[in-house]
């Protein structure tokens, strides 16, 4: 076991709140019972409530005092100087420091851990198929930090294959076999269908892990809120996969409108299609409501995303959500549009019969525009086999490049490298030293709500009104 230690500010301990008046801080060494103390439990200590955290100073060196002493943040470093010096490089200690807080409510408890074994953290990943395979093993394995230590798969031949290119993982035949030795792990890792993200979830949480859902993050709203409690009942990280947060094109978008060169943004069209019009079997094609399949809640989760991440919050929701292929049960072909409270208007396309594309991106501003044709090249990549470490991962030929301008005159601009990876140093930051989750889980619920008011809208054929404008 080590523990590591990264510099972190006294008084917020990942959003929880310490008080920066005469903070008193416990020391336990490292021993068999150390694996129970995880970051945000609150412990009792001499009669008083403790909440775990950790802090490092700049030069290293880690704080400790008598649990009955009182001292001040500063107080902390003085002393420290003289207790414990760290190795210079990587810091590891053997001492856990637990600083006394108010009475925290469960909410308010973080839920990031502080010991884990070995310096990497050990994910388990349930579903080895397209998703499981694809998107998530090959970029969790290029990921510092994280290595592929179990994969769970009903499928024998894709058993094989995760034992081929994956030896040191265990693989295992069911979710169940894999949580039962939970204590092997540090994170699930949640890339089966639809409908079991939520109860596999629910049960990684159970079983201690953090937990990784690939989008959706559930069927329903009720199912996400209640995945979302049963994070914070267990007090660990629950995280959403949106890989598409690190498109090239989107992150170059993003960038774009951030700098102002569009202008007022007016619209923003986004585009994602297929050419199949012979549908592929697979559950992606269920019409049960707990399956979640249609494009709507496949590529449609992924734009609504992104036109949140780029314009915020949605005041009115109106789709189309049509069955074009013959036999199918689900959408294949529609339209979503958005009206932003900031006045943006998104208009969202997905289509499996898509046999010439149109422009992945157009934002128009009043005073230029952005198109950009092509889609972003990892998950071409992902599929032929590519490594997500290799050296121009993600990079995109200039040929390739988006335009901004009007059509009287017009520049190339340059796609920022695409980089999935991202996600999961997020995530290793976010549980080494308590950052931001890569993904909120909330925002997960608000695409589910969206998604709910495009299926009414098509449904009654009106425009809706979201709740909360």
């Amino acid at each position: 076991m080590v523990l590591e230690f990264r510099e972190q500010a006294v008084g917020s301990a990942h959003g929880v709140r310490v008080a920066r008046h005469a903070l008193r801080a416990a020391v336990f060494s490292l021993g068999d019972e150390l694996g129970s103390f995880e970051h945000g439990h609150v412990l009792l200590h001499g009669g008083e409530r403790h909440v775990v955290t950790r802090g490092q100073l700049a030069d290293g060196r880690v704080g400790s005092h008598d649990p009955g002493q009182d001292v001040s943040p500063r107080g902390i470093g003085q002393r420290a100087e003289q207790l414990v010096e760290g190795p210079s490089g990587r810091r590891t200690y053997n001492h856990l420091v637990v600083y006394s807080s108010t009475p925290l409510s469960a909410d308010e408890c973080g839920s990031i851990p502080t010991v884990r074994a070995g310096t990497n953290w050990r994910v388990g990943l349930v579903g080895f198929g397209l998703g499981g395979a694809a998107f998530h093993a090959p970029v969790i394995a290029a990921t510092p930090g994280l290595v592929i230590a179990a994969i769970a798969t009903s499928n024998a031949s894709r058993r094989e294959q995760a034992l081929r290119l994956y030896p040191a993982a265990s693989v295992f035949a069911n979710p169940a076999e894999m949580f039962a030795g939970a204590a092997d792990l540090d994170i699930a890792v949640i890339a089966s269908p639809n409908r079991t993200h939520v109860p596999l979830a629910v049960d990684a949480l159970a079983a201690g892990l953090h937990v990784v859902v690939d989008k959706p993050l559930a069927a329903s709203i009720p199912d996400a809120v209640r995945a979302i409690a049963a994070a914070r009942e267990h007090r660990k990280l629950l995280t959403v996969y949106q890989n598409r947060r690190w498109d090239g094109d989107f992150l170059t978008l993003r960038q774009l409108v951030a700098s102002g060169r569009l202008g007022r943004v007016l619209r923003f069209e986004s585009r994602f299609g297929r050419w199949r019009p012979v549908p592929e079997a697979g559950w992606r094609l269920l019409e049960a409501p707990e399956e979640a399949g249609g494009l709507l809640f496949d590529i449609g989760t992924h734009l609504i995303d992104q036109a949140l991440v780029l314009f915020g919050p949605v005041t009115h929701v109106y789709a189309e959500l049509d069955r074009r292929r013959p036999g199918v049960k689900v959408d294949d072909d529609s339209f979503v549009a958005l009206t932003h409270a900031s006045g943006v208007r998104s208009h969202l396309w997905m289509s499996a019969l898509e046999a010439q594309s149109g422009p992945r991106f157009r934002v128009l501003g009043d005073q230029a525009a952005f198109v950009k044709l092509g889609m972003d090249v990892q998950e071409e990549r992902l599929r032929s086999g590519a490594d997500p470490s290799a050296p121009d991962w993600g990079e995109e030929q200039p040929d390739r490049w988006g335009r901004l301008g009007t059509d009287r005159e017009s520049v190339p601009v340059k796609t920022e490298r695409g980089d999935y990876t991202e996600f999961y140093r997020l995530l290793v930051a976010a549980l080494d030293s308590g950052d931001a989750p890569p993904v909120d889980p909330r925002d997960a619920v608000v695409t589910l709500e969206i998604i709910d008011a495009a299926r009414r809208s098509h449904a009654r054929g009106q425009v809706m009104c979201m709740p909360s404008a």
